[in-house]
């Protein structure tokens, strides 16, 4: 017995979503729609992998995910990605993101380990961050992350 698709215009293919840009709400651009990401049990939308580039792909929950437009893929939280540049509060360069650490059973972030150059690098927790966007801001001016170290 063959079932009829009924016409609904608020449900779509995930294959329709493929190659939508991926925008935060600063309106900056974090790279294009791969897969979309599906839980088995529920058929439940859990997030999307974006392409960002060559060989640079990452997935992204649901839960920073605020809205899927025609175009694009709307974003309430910005990612936060290995490789993106960590200031402090004033807006000086800290290092670069070498390292996210998640809680195994939740995936939420606790920490990230922060590359300061060649040979060393430390750990920051979440409640040191202030905001992320293109770039990651952390709470401490550099002169209170030089004493701390």
């Amino acid at each position: 017995m063959a079932t009829e698709l009924q016409s609904n215009e608020n449900k779509l293919n995930a294959d329709d979503f493929r190659g939508r840009k991926v925008i935060d709400r600063e309106g900056i651009e974090y790279g294009r729609v791969k897969h979309v990401q599906i839980d088995c049990d529920s058929l439940q939308v859990t997030g999307i992998t974006v392409h960002e580039g060559f060989h640079k792909d990452y997935f992204l929950p649901r839960n920073h995910i605020d809205r899927f437009t025609n175009e694009s893929v709307l974003l309430g939280i910005a990612p936060l990605r290995k490789d993106t540049s960590v200031v402090d509060i004033d807006g000086h360069k800290i290092g670069k993101i070498k390292k996210i650490n998640k809680n195994q059973d939740t995936k939420e972030i606790e920490s990230i380990e922060v590359s300061e150059g060649l040979i060393g690098s430390r750990i920051f927790s979440k409640s040191e961050i202030w905001g992320i966007g293109e770039k990651v801001i952390l709470k401490l001016t550099k002169d209170e992350y030089k004493k701390s170290n």
